[in-house]
């Protein structure tokens, strides 16, 4: 096994880790204040978040010898943000468990592998395409924001495609800290390392509750993280059982949810980053950056606040921009299965066009909107047409 493991694999579990954590883990703070959680909570909250990633991040890789990600659930987090006001942190645990249980309830009775055998790849694509659309885009807004740092990451890029297209990504972000270092633009006054202490809370049930904030937790999460985490797997060319996947991170969550893990699900955003060629010219050796993510994931959470006020002190620029030039292998990827010739072409991409425009109706986000709008479309078309009389 440790011979699959290169820095390139290395790079690509500590850059999913890094843009996972950096890019949404104000949002998980402002979740768990909106449910009034003190600091000792909040750091409970990130223990059980990164030991439930990464242990199912590790285990699930070995396994399956592919690079599984498993993440919290950004969609979902934002959605309790507004959602969780006026409830108590017991109906707070109630409402994770709830959603996590409905998840459980699809992967056991195989509903869920059924419904997404019958997504078509090229819709897939199309979804997963848009969803990382915006994150080759930020690149480019991140260099009119910080011209410097992020043009000397495309330069860097670049020259390393062309002559070290294994190590592009690990030599980028080398290069992005050396001078963000110089340039003083890393602040590292507020990191201090603290052993988190785990705080459990027993769970009480409100209907209202339950319904109002645990069933739209669900969807949210069945169609922003756990659909579009298969999409990268079909894309990648893994063809994996759904049901254990599901199932493995709908029980991690109801069994960490008392401290705090409010939701375990399916990788999307961070899986593209180990499952591309970035990470590792073999696809059959790509499971190995799944399981460094996995162990980065332990370390964050057993490092709690120290390790989220390093990412935090990383300029903002130069997490947006490091994600974008790590998914540029994967959203052209997406773009060609997308774009190819063949029946659903033209529901793909009008599935990427409803994704990228970011509608939301009910509070669900555009991505399922987009997997609506295609998968209808593709129904339209196969209707038999009407003979001309």
């Amino acid at each position: 096994m440790w011979r699959d493991f290169s820095v390139s694999t290395i790079a690509a579990g500590f850059v999913a880790v890094l843009v996972g954590f950096a890019s949404s883990v104000a949002i998980v703070f402002q979740a768990a204040a909106a449910a009034g959680a003190d600091q000792a909570v909040m750091a409970s909250w990130i223990l059980a978040l990164g030991l439930g990633m990464g242990l199912t991040c590790i285990g699930l890789s070995l396994y399956f010898k592919a690079p599984v990600l498993t993440a919290w659930s950004t969609p979902g987090a934002a959605l309790l943000v507004s959602s969780l006001q006026g409830l108590s942190l017991a109906e707070a645990v109630g409402v994770f468990i709830f959603a996590a249980a409905l998840s459980l309830v699809l992967g056991l009775t195989g509903w869920f592998e059924k419904l997404s055998n019958k997504i078509p790849l090229q819709i897939a694509s199309a979804m997963l395409a848009g969803i990382l659309f915006n994150f080759g885009l930020s690149i480019f807004t991140s260099l009119q924001q910080d011209l410097w740092l992020v043009g000397l990451m495309c330069v860097t890029y670049l020259i390393s495609k062309q002559y070290q297209p294994r190590y592009a990504i690990p030599l980028v972000l080398l290069v992005a800290v050396l001078y963000a270092s110089l340039q003083g633009q890393l602040s590292l006054a507020q990191v201090h390392f603290d052993w988190p202490a785990p705080v459990w809370i027993w769970p009480e049930w409100s209907i209202s509750a339950l319904i109002g904030v645990g069933l739209p937790l669900f969807i949210v999460t069945l169609t922003s993280q756990n659909i579009p985490g298969l999409a990268v797997f079909k894309s990648s060319g893994y063809n994996l059982p759904v049901s254990p996947l599901i199932n493995t991170s709908a029980f991690t969550t109801i069994v960490l949810a008392p401290l705090g893990a409010f939701s375990i699900n399916l990788a999307a955003i961070t899986a593209a980053i180990c499952a591309s060629p970035e990470a590792h010219a073999d696809p059959a050796k790509r499971y190995s950056a799944g399981v460094a993510a996995g162990i980065f994931y332990l370390l964050t959470g057993l490092a709690g606040a120290a390790v989220v006020a390093l990412f935090a002190a990383f300029p903002t620029t130069l997490v947006t921009a490091l994600a974008g030039l790590a998914l540029l292998g994967t959203i052209g990827t997406n773009l060609a299965l997308t774009t190819q010739a063949g029946p659903d072409r033209e529901a793909a991409v009008i599935t990427l066009l409803v994704t990228v425009s970011g509608v939301s109706f009910f509070g669900i986000a555009s991505a399922f909107w987009g997997l609506v709008a295609g998968l209808l479309c593709v129904l339209a078309l196969k209707l038999p047409k009407k003979q001309a009389a």
